[in-house]
Parts: structure tokens; sequence; C-alpha cells
């Protein structure tokens, strides 16, 4: 049966999550046309835009598709879940892997954009429609594209020129100590570098050409320690639910931190004792670690101003780059506490944090908090997947590499309760983290 999904002008996002009333989810992609065809496809607009839709869950874990991402093989669009990279063709669902999702033929008629389901109900109809955002919320309405290079600006962030390396720009958006600067930048570096990956010449790494900080540098924030930290209630009250808020943008903006110094820090890296060093595709998922992160940031300052506050309002730890100079010296060990610790950790306490905001009914900050949650797994997914990598490469065991770097650089024990479901979808089931105590010093 055909169903209307809706007009071209209102379907102009490149990813929708469409949802169907007998519970089905589909995510709908508006992708340039790779070959223009004549006459034009059944799902191509007249403006040179094809449209694909298939299952929004990955059939390998339950991955979620909308935050895919999309290159080209062979003249066809292939999309890869975040969680564990599986790739999928979007109109046949073929995999590389073996496995197949479910794609459904969409059709253009005019100015309409039709969805033929493969069952025959008469009563079937789409309950609600999605568009998914990527874009980082930059303040004055700034286009997060790449800028001319008048936009340099003494008030602005300084753009590096086309000559600079990966690694260039790692350790430059680590040296930035504007917030703001920080996450346009680091959006900046994903776009180019991710749309360079896809040309015939892609950014040069600079692998071991510069050094990253000790010290990322803050502007304009007040420090204490992280036991000085005070409480921030239950999000019952509105300084509560700012408290809340500006704890978590912190966190995110080390976060941004983080992901970018792994690149920086260990870019000339090596397993023991086969010399394989770390593939594109390391930097290409931290750095994608890093643009959520920016995103995460955006959104939390973004909602902390819409309550009537700012961020830098409140004072912050640096906590979290206390881990990691404690990991500096070895991969293995960031990759442990950094991303299969803290960040698991996030995945725990979570749904318990979004429950308490949405007791207070403040729904705004929900949904930053429910986007956030979700590419979090992703983030664990990346840990999970670099470990498991070098490991491979090492012929060393994961899971006890993990549990040794815990118990020589986490202080204290693994503590849950621990959000079984969520660690697994990324990777880590419960010989990760169950009966895990750390040397209490």
């Amino acid at each position: 049966m055909s169903i209307k999904l809706g007009s071209l002008s209102e379907l102009a996002n490149s990813r929708h999550v469409v949802h169907i009333s007998d519970g089905k989810r589909l995510v709908l992609f508006r992708l340039p046309s790779i070959q223009s065809s004549h006459p034009k496809k059944s799902n191509e607009s007249p403006d040179g835009w094809t449209y694909y839709a298939m299952e929004a869950e990955c059939p390998h874990a339950g991955g979620p598709m909308a935050e895919s991402s999309v290159d080209i093989e062979d003249t066809a669009y292939v999309v890869s879940c975040p969680w564990h990279a599986y790739d999928f063709n979007v109109e046949t669902g073929e995999s590389s892997v073996g496995i197949k999702t479910c794609t459904y033929p969409i059709v253009i008629q005019g100015e309409v954009v039709y969805l033929n389901y493969l069952r025959d109900n008469s009563e079937m109809r789409i309950e609600k429609i999605e568009a998914v955002s990527e874009k980082v919320k930059l303040k004055n309405n700034k286009n997060p594209g790449y800028p001319p290079v008048q936009q340099n600006s003494p008030n602005g962030p300084r753009y590096l020129d086309e000559k600079s390396t990966f690694c260039d720009w790692a350790v430059h958006i680590l040296n930035t100590a504007n917030p703001e600067h920080k996450i346009e930048l680091t959006h900046h570096l994903f776009t180019i570098f991710t749309g360079a990956e896809r040309s015939s010449s892609p950014m040069e790494l600079g692998r071991g050409t510069v050094a990253p900080p000790d010290h990322p540098p803050r502007q304009d924030l007040k420090q204490i320690n992280p036991w000085d930290t005070p409480n921030n209630g239950r999000a019952g009250s509105l300084k509560s639910r700012i408290a809340m808020l500006h704890a978590l943008a912190n966190i995110e903006l080390w976060a941004i931190d983080l992901a970018i110094d792994i690149c920086a820090r260990f870019a000339t890296f090596q397993t023991q004792p086969n010399a394989q060093e770390l593939p594109r595709a390391f930097f290409c998922d931290w750095l994608k670690v890093a643009n959520d992160e920016a995103k995460h940031f955006s959104l939390l300052r973004a909602r902390i101003e819409e309550l009537g506050s700012s961020f830098g309002a409140l004072p912050v730890h640096h906590g979290l780059w206390q881990s990691a100079m404690e990991t500096a010296h070895d991969i293995r060990a960031r990759i442990s506490i950094i991303a299969l610790v803290h960040e698991a950790r996030g995945l725990d306490v979570n749904p318990m944090t979004i429950r308490k905001f949405r007791k207070s009914g403040d729904v705004d900050s929900v949904k930053a908090l429910e986007v956030i949650h979700h590419d979090e797994i992703t983030h664990v997914t990346t840990g999970h997947r670099w470990l498991t990598w070098i490991c491979d490469q090492e012929g060393t065991d994961p899971v006890q590499v993990f549990r040794s770097n815990v118990k020589r650089h986490f202080k204290g024990s693994l503590r849950g309760p621990f959000n079984e479901e969520a660690r697994l979808q990324a990777g880590m089931d419960e010989r990760w983290y169950k009966d895990q105590v750390a040397i209490d010093s």
C-alpha cells in the first residue's frame, strides 16, 4: 500500500524518523543523486535529491540507523550503524557482513513523497515524522559549515589554512579556551575531514608533528576540587535543574577535549609486537565522538540560557581531565578509563537524570538529555571497538586488559546499578564490569 509522507518542502532534512501506526519505525534518507538519470527514477526529486527508506533499527543489535554514517561505494549509498559499523545498501538492504535489513520503495509524484509499505492494511497511517538534527547550536545563528578566510576575526575563532594537518587542527582545538570557539572549530574539523575522506585527497594526519597541551585552557570558569562540588539536588527546582545541566555541560566540554586528545596524543601509537599503526578509521571515529560532544555542549548551553542562566555562572571541576593525565602514557588505559568507565557510567545514570527532569515537567531539557544518552551509547561502542582492535592486534584479551587498567588507574570500585541493556548495546557484557573491584587508595 502507498502512504503519503509529505511534500518535498516538508521533507527537506537529510534524515527523518517515520513512525507508522503498526509500531514500525523507518528512517527516511534524503541524499544527493549520485548519477542523474533520464528519465528520473521514481524516488528522485526534480531538483536532484533521492529518497530512501529503511528499518530504523540495525538488524544486528538494534543500533539507531538514523545516526548512521553515509558513504558511496560502487555508485550506491551505503550507511553504517554507529554501534558496530555494520553497513547496508540503502536501496537493497544488503550488507557486506551477510545480514540484511528491510528497505521500502519511495515514490515521488509531483511535489509529494509516498512510501510503498509492504502491508495491505487500509487503516495503516503515519503517526508522526521527526526530523533528525545533527547541527551544533552555534551562537549568533552562525552557519557551522566551512567559513571563508575573512571570518577569522578578533572576536571569532581562528581557522587554520588548508595545508594544516589533522593533528594541527586537533592541537589548535585543545588550545582554544573559549567554549564557543572550541565547538565551532570541532564541528568545522569534522566537516572538512569527513568530506576529504570521501575524496581523492584526504587530509594529512600529521602524526607526531605537534604535541598536545598537558592541560587545555579554560576561559572565565571558576574551578573547584571535585570533592567540593555542591549537591545539585533532584531537579525539583529551577535552581537545581540549572545546576545539573551546568555540571553536565562541563562534562561535555571536557569530553570534546578527551576525544580530540586521544587522536593527537596517540597518533604515533603502534601495536606490539607487529608495529601496526592506528588506521584512519580510528581518527574518523573519535572525531565523530568529539563532534557529538560539541553538539551536546551546545544543546545544554542553549538550554541553560533558556532557563535564565549561562555556562560559567557556576563553579566547575576538572576531574575528567585528571583521569586523562593519569592515562596519558597508554592508549589502552586511556580507552579503558575514559570511554569504558566514565562514559559507560553515564549510560547508567542518564536514565535516572532524565526521569528527574521529566518528573519536574521540563520537557525541553528531557529532549536534549535523550539525544545525549542516545549518542553516548555509540561513544562507549567506539571505545570498545578500538580497545578490542588493539588487543586483537596484540593477541591479548580486551576484557582482561580493561580490568587490569581499572585496578591500576581507577580509585574505588565500579558501583552499580548498571544499565545492562545500554552497556550490552555498546558491546560491554557483564564480563567487563561485574565483580570488578579497583584498588582503593
